[in-house]
């Protein structure tokens, strides 16, 4: 070609050379990466030497807890919860806490400018001094600050909120959460900074954006909570360095989120005396024990189909469970409606929980509360059989310690010892349970 087609001038195009676009936006990155994981070299496993990952405490324990210890240099954390439940303030407060241990940080706001973090700041009463803000959404421009200022915690509020110029779609897009999770995660690796995003969620609760955002990160957290109690609960769904389904308890107050010593009072109701359809159920969260009361109301119904609606526990194993209370009770709910709550918002998910959701429903159905002081758990099969739970010791010593002084578990969870203050009734089948509630004064 030798005339320009813009301008129509002859002989004015020349010859250079473009740069590829995979060497561009990988290559640096891979070449800094070899500093830290050596991916070149094959190694027997059995001369790899293991290492103990130091751990950073963030001066808030619950916090610390669902981290599986603290901070690790150069981990990747993806916390998600509902707009308005306390994501922001409870890592500004981590932020100050850090920078009260003398380490550099920086918060990147992505959704609110810096006078409204500051003032977020005033209210919660936290020193503004050594805490590095910066109200920025441009990746590139991150990037660069991080690569400057050497930080060693940084917060992304929020990850959906960040764009890069190299792509053309909008931020919060699939393509753009993707590559600004990918790009600011192999920083944080090569840098050895301990990076935060904040995740947004959808209408069902799940963290928006591409499933991928999951898998880069080492750990995920979910905040949850009604925004209309003062309590929050933080639970780790992924930690690459530490248990998984760890629990934190929060309560929010105006100072900020407070970390909850004893999270067990929150999920029991206050009775002055005892009330049909509730019992207490001892179930565990990761490594701690937990007491719930489980409440079950049963009434008959004035429909063809009745109904049964499960609050905070499982629904499906409802209908399985009153199955089981049917067969190898005698007591059939074919013409009641079922109601099960966990009272306090809490979300039971393990089976253990079985024997407690069924005595709760037969006090309901004699209109018979269940005797004072008692907790139980347990699995409940097909064929009525109650079955262990893991970590039973732990959840009778938990029980024995708030005061419980009777419990019903599954044989195989007897404990060795007597625990003091606790009588243990150990049974094999549901007629077993049934039987040592009524003969419980």
């Amino acid at each position: 070609m030798g005339q320009c087609p813009s301008c129509k001038a002859w002989n004015t195009l020349s010859e250079y050379k473009v740069e590829q676009g995979s060497g561009a936006r990988f290559g640096s990155a891979r070449h800094k990466s070899r500093s830290i994981i050596e991916a070149t070299e094959v190694k027997n496993l059995a001369d790899v030497k293991a290492e103990n990952l130091p751990r950073i405490p963030t001066g808030l324990r619950e916090f610390d807890r669902v981290l599986g210890g603290g901070l690790v240099q150069g981990a990747v954390t993806l916390i998600g919860g509902d707009p308005g439940i306390g994501k922001s303030t409870l890592l500004l407060q981590v932020t100050a806490k850090l920078v009260a241990q003398g380490l550099k940080t920086l918060y990147v706001s992505g959704e609110e400018s810096a006078g409204q973090v500051a003032m977020r700041a005033q209210r919660l009463e936290l020193p503004p001094e050594g805490i590095r803000l910066m109200s920025e959404i441009e990746l590139e421009t991150i990037e660069r600050v991080i690569v400057a200022e050497k930080p060693d915690f940084v917060v992304i509020d929020s990850i959906q909120t960040i764009f890069s110029d190299e792509l053309e779609s909008a931020p919060g897009s699939v393509a753009q959460v993707r590559e600004c999770a990918a790009r600011l995660t192999r920083l944080a690796k090569t840098s050895g900074t301990t990076l935060f995003f904040v995740g947004h969620v959808t209408k069902e609760g799940s963290l928006a954006g591409p499933r991928i955002l999951e898998h880069i990160v080492d750990t995920v957290l979910y905040f949850e909570g009604d925004t209309h109690s003062n309590f929050r609960m933080i639970r780790a769904f992924k930690n690459r360095f530490g248990a998984v389904n760890e629990l934190g308890v929060f309560g929010m107050t105006d100072k900020g989120l407070r970390g909850v010593s004893n999270p067990s009072a929150i999920f029991l109701s206050e009775h002055r005396d005892n009330v049909p359809g509730s019992v207490v159920l001892v179930t565990q969260e990761g490594t701690r024990p937990l007491l719930v009361e489980v409440q079950a109301l049963v009434d008959e119904t004035h429909s063809p189909a009745p109904r049964r609606l499960s609050v905070g526990l499982d629904g499906q194993r409802l209908s399985m469970l009153l199955a089981v209370l049917h067969r190898h009770a005698g007591l059939s709910c074919f013409d009641q409606d079922v109601f099960i709550n966990a009272v306090g918002g809490m979300k039971v998910s393990e089976s253990a929980a079985d024997l407690a959701v069924l005595l709760a429903i037969l006090s309901s159905i004699r209109n018979k509360p269940l005797p004072r002081g008692l907790v139980v758990f347990g699995e409940v099969g097909l064929a009525g059989e109650i079955r262990p739970a893991p970590r039973g010791q732990d959840r009778l010593r938990e029980a024995a310690k708030l005061g419980f002084s009777r419990a019903i578990i599954p044989r195989a969870n007897r404990p060795r010892a007597p625990i003091e203050g606790l009588e243990v009734t150990a049974v094999e089948q549901l007629s077993e349970a049934i039987s040592a509630v009524q003969g419980m004064s």
